[in-house]
């Protein structure tokens, strides 16, 4: 049984308006971080706040809720439905929410155009890598949420759409007054932010 204590009283606070990268080598707790904040990891001891509320204590459908409306999450991969087309993705997410059809397709056209996606005829598994990474932060973002998860948004990416993608990450926490928490390994990626964490040995520090 693995008894390693991935985080050991880590204290770290992202105001809106702010970038923080999160960078540290494989193993490190960098997915229980991200994990943790999402409310699917419970910490043993301590809160994790998230739009002023304890994340560790909520469950079920509150939980879920609370998620929804406050947290938006870019995946490496993207996690988008390839036969849907790029609207479909970012919009569905909304749907879930309750938020009206109209109403979700227009909000996803809408940011789809401000990304500069192209969204008409053509499937999201059409899309070059640095498109559907661009669908996947317009689905994160169409609940305006106040804070913003990437894991590894790059790590899948040639270096001009690593660039651009990551250009565009780091404009929207001053963009769109929201946090953004990047965990990575690429140096290129967390110079970007305005600071940079390195996580090791359970403990957060300031990254030379």
């Amino acid at each position: 049984m693995d008894n390693r204590t991935l985080l050991d009283r880590v204290d770290l606070a992202v105001p809106a308006g702010e970038s923080v990268a999160v960078t540290g080598p494989s193993g490190s707790g960098k997915s229980s971080l991200l994990s943790l904040v999402l409310g699917l990891l419970p910490p043993t001891a301590g809160k994790v706040l998230v739009a002023g509320e304890d994340m560790a204590g909520m469950r079920g459908r509150r939980l879920s809720r609370h998620r929804r409306q406050n947290i938006g999450m870019v995946f490496q991969f993207g996690e988008l439905l390839p036969e849907l087309s790029p609207v479909e993705n970012v919009a569905i997410a909304a749907l879930l929410d309750g938020v009206p059809r109209e109403d979700a397709y227009r909000r996803g056209g809408e940011l789809l155009a401000q990304l500069g996606v192209r969204a008409d005829g053509v499937l999201t598994g059409e899309l070059s890598g640095g498109e559907r990474q661009r669908v996947a932060v317009a689905r994160a973002l169409i609940g305006e949420p106040a804070l913003l998860l990437a894991d590894e948004p790059t790590g899948a990416l040639d270096a001009g759409n690593r660039d651009h993608v990551a250009d565009l990450l780091f404009d929207l926490p001053r963009a769109r007054n929201c946090a953004l928490l990047v965990v990575t390994h690429d140096p290129e990626t967390a110079r970007r932010a305005d600071r940079t964490l390195k996580l090791a040995d359970g403990s957060l520090t300031a990254a030379p």
